[in-house]
């Protein structure tokens, strides 16, 4: 009787379907895909409709749940998503069939190539700007933690965990403090892995320099040489320092913060006024402030100087003049001298009458106080030249030749 009982308890299930399970990868990586599939080895004897199916992990019912589909399509897994694998058969009669466990164990892939990187590149970066270091990995899946760390002591700034392959560390306003080392490391549980050392350099804008001028003594007198000093005492090197005088440009020389640049001087009498110089290191250029220098001129250097403008100012003035009356007066006694070839009767036979020819040109040849003329005539016989007798003068007049 008790056999009996046991025999029809026992029926219903060895009536319904023999289940396997299988997963596609069997060892599947992280952040890939796995497909499981509910296997029906050995159908049922009578169906009482269509099966449905359900997959399970570790006692909880996966998402889903109860679907007419053989496959789960599980499209990213974690190595949390490792454990004990199974699936679940019914039909309308609610006869259930479970297939055995299956052991699924996610790989991790461990980190490696780890990198560190600034922004902005090349890890210059201006006094009180963003500079933002970012580690990455080339490789790697799972949780990441990140380190971040400054100087060869490793002085650990910040920590991050996230599920990438890269994560930044930002200081939203440098200071002259933050020039160093930094590197970072990379660990997902296989151990950390450092990157290279980076350089950070923080610029900073050159303060506003100070113009001194060193003389030999009080006041600048000309022929003195002095020393026009310009430094900045805060500023990134190299600093670039431009000396000016009345806005024109002196000369410039590179220098050390602190240090500062030296330009010398020989002093003339234009050189008083108003003097600045400039700083630049590429950040902006900042000027100083205006330093007059007034330079005294000597009592004998004033005289000379006296003398010399009023002679220049004379020449300035008078010098047209006498050129205008020395003209008039070279131009009378040229009309003059003319006048007298066209009078002059001819005594050869050689040189035409004034009535049969016609003086077409005057030479006048000056040599020493002496006037000499010479007329050129045209006849019927051709060009003929001669001088007129008694037409040689005497007169006063400067040494250069004068052709007429």
């Amino acid at each position: 009787m008790l056999l009996g009982l046991m025999l029809l308890m026992c029926a219903p299930p060895c009536e319904l379907t023999a289940l396997l399970l299988t997963a596609t990868p069997s060892r599947p990586v992280e952040g890939g895909s796995v497909t499981l599939t509910c296997n029906v080895l050995v159908p049922s004897r009578r169906l009482d409709g269509p099966l449905q199916f359900c997959f399970f992990r570790d006692s909880r019912v996966l998402w889903p749940g109860w679907s007419s589909s053989p496959e789960l399509q599980l499209p990213k897994v974690w190595r949390e998503d490792s454990g004990s694998y199974w699936c679940e058969e019914k039909t309308m009669a609610a006869r259930v069939a479970r297939s055995p466990r299956v052991q699924i164990q996610v790989q991790r892939v461990p980190v490696c190539n780890v990198s560190l990187e600034t922004q902005p590149p090349g890890g210059q970066v201006q006094k009180g700007e963003r500079l933002a270091l970012v580690c990455m990995v080339a490789r790697g899946t799972g949780d990441i933690t990140f380190l971040w760390y400054k100087g060869a002591l490793g002085l650990n700034l910040e920590t991050k965990t996230q599920r990438s392959l890269a994560a930044k560390y930002e200081i939203p306003a440098v200071g002259d403090s933050d020039t160093d080392k930094y590197y970072c490391a990379a660990d997902n549980g296989y151990g950390p892995s450092l990157s290279e050392l980076v350089s950070v350099t923080v610029r900073i804008p050159v303060s506003r320099p100070v113009l001194t001028i060193r003389g030999p003594g009080a006041p600048a007198e000309v022929g003195d040489v002095v020393e026009l000093r310009c430094e900045a005492q805060r500023g990134s090197p190299p600093i670039l320092y431009r000396f000016y005088h009345k806005n024109v440009t002196l000369g410039r020389s590179s220098a050390h913060p602190g240090r500062g640049a030296s330009f010398n001087l020989s002093l003339t009498a234009e050189h008083s006024g108003n003097y600045s110089c400039e700083a630049d290191n590429g950040l902006g250029a900042r000027r100083s402030e205006a330093v007059p220098l007034n330079v005294t001129v000597p009592t004998e250097d004033r005289k000379e100087l006296l003398a010399s403008g009023i002679l220049k100012g004379m020449l300035g003035v008078l010098g047209p003049v006498i050129l205008a009356l020395f003209c008039c007066g070279l131009r009378k006694r040229l009309g003059a001298l003319r006048a007298l070839c066209h009078q002059h009767p001819a005594t050869s036979t050689h040189r035409p009458r004034c009535r049969d020819s016609l003086c077409t040109k005057t030479r006048m040849l000056y040599s020493g106080t002496r006037f000499t003329l010479w007329c050129t005539t045209r006849s019927r016989n051709g060009h003929q030249q001669y001088r007129p007798r008694g037409h040689t003068s005497r007169t006063r007049m400067p040494q250069p030749s004068i052709l007429g």
